[in-house]
């Protein structure tokens, strides 16, 4: 990777300048000449990551504790795998019945691998807190670095908040789904209840993300054991018990669409929400790319080993549910609202149907304690750049913890705001599932581009050689498709409940970024800042300031 060990943080060059007066502003570049700046002497820089961090303009304030076995785990857990298939199986039923179900995943989960490895690629290269959005700084043109990192930023924090809030509802539908099969269907959950027990547990998964990054390590890298133990356990005993399975022929080709979308084939499409609501978020754990040794190898790879595995095992997963699902239209009936849970309970009985369900949740627990661990880093890491409103507050470290507690709140905060709307609409709800993949894979898509476009992109250890230009292209044109469809509406004829207000959501963040941008963000903000530069010289005596020579740190509070 080619970047200086002593960074240039003067004024851009005089075309450059020009062009920003309609932008990020000679002011606001002004500003940026007199931000602190770390001196970092490379002779007292031990580790080799964190010696990389400060090339690329930031100074280590986290421990790297995350191994190779917490690395996979958290890529395994944030997807849910087996959760999330739980959660989203209704949709390909919906839109084609069981071959919908079946064809469905292994299509879009291809789409979604692609992404995957295009990410990986990018995280090995620049591996910093920011994800993605960092490396527009060195795969975009200098003089669109503020407008693309921006749109880059914005798109990737609502992705990540629509992405916590759907896990966090999915969890509250699924405890609930189990208490419902436990008392016989005699209770059925509402809306209230299920927003009640959403707010609850997102609190509590905040409390959780409030610990330090060690206890968080030790705390991820059992995720992925419990996860495969459910999932195989789950799989052997539905071939096992259930005695009138489909045959081949239902499952591999029979589409049965209740969407009211003519022709089927426009029906069939819809089914791709599963597998890209659960193969996504795929640089989540480039988010923790400051908290993980050797970051440019353990991070790629186990975003790909991750996706792979969700991959492969979602879609035996829907295999397995497709054959043991019964008649499609009871379990799309079911009075829990979860079709999976009402096959557990067809095949296994009310106590196997409440265990595998609980199993269910608590994966899905493993997803939500991720999401938000990914996305507090994220708020973090933006807040370091001065994207975000009152970044100052959200940058700060806790001394107590040395992690990003101020980051960690208000992204739950928002998490339980956006959920409100489950208590108007199940549909509404159904529109933050596929604003999650939309959101989060166009952030992707965005530095893809560039890398594609531009040419400035220099590997790092993980690379996909000559194959690299198709698989990101595959990766961006698949992005284009998805979210063509994941705007529509999946049922018809449309009604104010059956609406898909993706698209309404989506406007309202755009405007918000644009307003946002024009009234204040071109006037101090330039992309992914310098907050520290690597001197190769004799020991200085420590980290020093230049600017004002004030002495301040990053850890605040």
């Amino acid at each position: 990777m080619e970047q200086p060990t002593s960074i240039d943080i003067g004024l851009h060059s005089e075309s450059t300048q020009n062009r920003r007066k309609h932008s990020a502003t000679v002011a606001a570049l002004e500003r940026q000449q007199h931000d602190h700046v770390d001196i970092v002497d490379a002779a007292e820089l031990l580790d080799e990551a964190d010696r990389r961090l400060a090339e690329m303009g930031y100074i280590a304030v986290y421990k790297r504790e995350f191994s190779w076995l917490s690395c996979f785990s958290f890529a395994v857990s944030i997807s849910g795998l087996y959760a999330s298939v739980a959660t989203t199986y209704v949709y390909p039923l919906v839109a084609g019945g069981s071959a919908a179900a079946v064809w469905g995943w292994l299509i879009s989960g291809f789409g979604g691998m692609t992404i995957a490895m295009s990410v990986a690629e990018l995280v090995s290269a620049y591996p910093t807190s920011g994800g993605l959005y960092f490396t527009c700084k060195y795969l975009a043109p200098e003089a669109w670095v503020p407008e693309i990192s921006w749109l880059c930023g914005w798109l990737n924090i609502l992705g990540q908040v629509a992405g916590a809030a759907s896990s966090e509802y999915g969890c509250a539908q699924l405890l609930l789904a189990a208490v419902s099969m436990g008392s016989g269907f005699s209770y059925a959950p509402t809306n209230n209840h299920t927003v009640g027990v959403m707010a609850a547990l997102t609190l509590f998964h905040g409390l959780l993300n409030s610990l330090t990054t060690n206890a968080l390590e030790k705390m991820t890298r059992t995720y992925v054991i419990f996860h495969f133990a459910v999932l195989i356990s789950c799989c052997i005993t539905l071939l096992v018990m259930c005695k009138d399975k489909h045959d081949s022929a239902f499952v591999w080709t029979d589409i049965t669409p209740v969407s009211g979308w003519n022709p089927v084939g426009f029906s069939f499409v819809f089914s791709f929400l599963s597998a890209s609501w659960t193969i996504t978020d795929e640089d989540a754990l480039g988010h923790l790319a400051e908290e993980i040794k050797n970051p440019e190898l353990k991070a790629p790879w186990g975003i790909v080993l991750a996706i792979g595995t969700t991959y492969i095992g979602g879609w035996l997963f829907t295999i397995v549910l497709t054959y043991c699902s019964g008649t499609i239209e009871e379990i799309l009936a079911s009075p829990v609202a979860q079709p999976v849970a009402q096959i557990f309970y067809n095949v296994i009985g009310s106590a196997g149907g409440v265990f595998f369900t609980v199993c269910a949740f608590i994966v899905l627990n493993f997803t939500a304690i991720t999401a938000i661990q990914a996305g507090a880093r994220t708020v973090w890491a933006f807040s370091r750049d001065e994207l975000l409103p009152l970044s100052r507050v959200w940058y700060k470290i806790n001394k107590t913890t040395q992690t990003p507690i101020y980051s960690v709140w208000l992204f739950v905060t928002v998490c339980i705001l956006i959920n409100l709307v489950g208590l108007g609409s199940y549909t509404a709800i159904a529109a933050i599932f596929s604003l999650t993949a939309i959101a989060l894979d166009w952030s992707y898509c965005i530095p893809i581009l560039c890398k594609i476009i531009y040419g400035k992109f220099q590997p790092g250890p993980f690379h996909l050689g000559k194959a690299s230009f198709w698989i990101n292209l595959y990766a961006v044109v698949w992005t284009l498709f998805v979210s063509i469809i994941f705007v529509l509406p999946s049922v018809l004829p449309v009604t104010p409940q059956n609406m898909n207000y993706v698209s309404v959501i989506m406007v309202a963040v755009a405007l918000f970024a644009v307003i946002y941008w024009y009234a204040a963000g071109r006037y101090y903000y330039t992309g992914p800042r310098v907050k520290a530069q690597l001197i190769e010289a004799a020991v200085v005596g420590g980290h020093k300031r230049i600017g004002d020579g004030d002495e301040k740190s990053a850890v605040d509070s």
